[in-house]
């Protein structure tokens, strides 16, 4: 069964369109004739592709360009060949990052969930070796082990869609990226352990948006409302995303050659997860209108 590119092609030619004639108001000229000829392959054509293969099914992008290169020709008139293609992703880099903040991202419901995930770039034997990320990946450390690459920050909303996300080397702690990333959230945000400290609770609380998390085994103990205490119990939505991410949106492998060819791949990923027609999310069931309590149902 063919592939079908149309709808994902439309939606970022016209969003490329816009793009572009954002860059040319603010492109600034230093006097300098340069070449500015179109190339024969898109912009769009390029990002449909990088999207298309994330869900494709194929774990590796030559298989994929192969495949449209046999089956898709007349969808891509204009196609290159695999190892030119392959120098023209970073061209798509900045691209795929702003469609993805303007056109990706959920909308807060007011209950989010966070969480971190570790993106290896190697094998632990091979850390010596790599060379692609060197001074750029640094070792980190999870509940899974040792690794060495770097960290995806992630916040959804209680239907499994992104609200935020960042990345990080792999050696930073969860804990310090919180303050940016929920900059205008509300509500009440679920964590893990690795959330707690007592100075950001009272900061994001501060600005409206109320931490919750599980308590270490020497913490005292503390009331909770039913209704957090549910959600929290709940908070493995996220633990499905990111593995959604890894298995289905084929975000993280260690055959990457570039940082730039790392970062569009990356991208592209986050973008084929916000297109999924279905997410990991939490099925509420209000029971009663008039009154704070519902029934959850994962």
């Amino acid at each position: 069964m063919l592939m079908d590119f149309t709808e994902l092609f439309v939606e970022i030619d016209d969003f490329g369109k816009d793009i572009d004639s954002f860059y040319a108001q603010k492109q600034i000229e230093d006097g300098k004739r340069k070449r500015n000829r179109p190339g024969k392959l898109h912009l769009s054509e390029i990002m449909t592709l990088l999207i298309a293969f994330q869900t494709s099914g194929y774990r590796t992008f030559k298989d994929f360009y192969g495949y449209v290169l046999t089956h898709h020709r007349q969808d891509f008139p204009d196609l290159v060949s695999y190892d030119r293609f392959v120098s023209l992703i970073p061209r798509a880099v900045a691209p795929l990052m702003v469609y993805l903040q303007v056109k990706g991202l959920d909308e807060s419901t007011g209950i989010a969930f966070i969480d971190s995930t570790a993106l290896k770039v190697c094998h632990n034997k091979r850390i010596n070796r790599n060379r692609v990320f060197d001074g750029i990946a640094k070792m980190g450390k999870t509940t899974m082990g040792w690794f060495f690459g770097f960290k995806l920050h992630l916040i959804i909303n209680d239907r499994g869609g992104l609200l935020n996300c960042r990345l990080t080397p792999g050696n930073v702690a969860d804990r310090c990226v919180v303050e940016k990333m929920t900059g205008g959230l509300l509500g009440t945000l679920f964590g893990d352990k690795g959330y707690i400290c007592q100075k950001l609770f009272e900061s994001l609380l501060a600005r409206g948006l109320k931490l919750v998390t599980h308590i270490r085994s020497n913490m005292k103990g503390r009331l909770m409302v039913l209704e957090e205490k549910i959600l929290l119990r709940k908070r493995s939505v996220i633990e499905t995303v990111n593995d959604t991410l890894k298995n289905v949106c084929q975000i993280e492998h260690s055959r990457h050659r570039s940082p730039i060819n790392f970062l569009a791949h990356l991208f592209a990923g986050l973008i084929a997860y916000t297109r999924l027609p279905k997410k990991p999310s939490l099925k509420r069931d209000y029971a009663d209108p008039s009154q704070d309590t519902f029934c959850l149902m994962a």
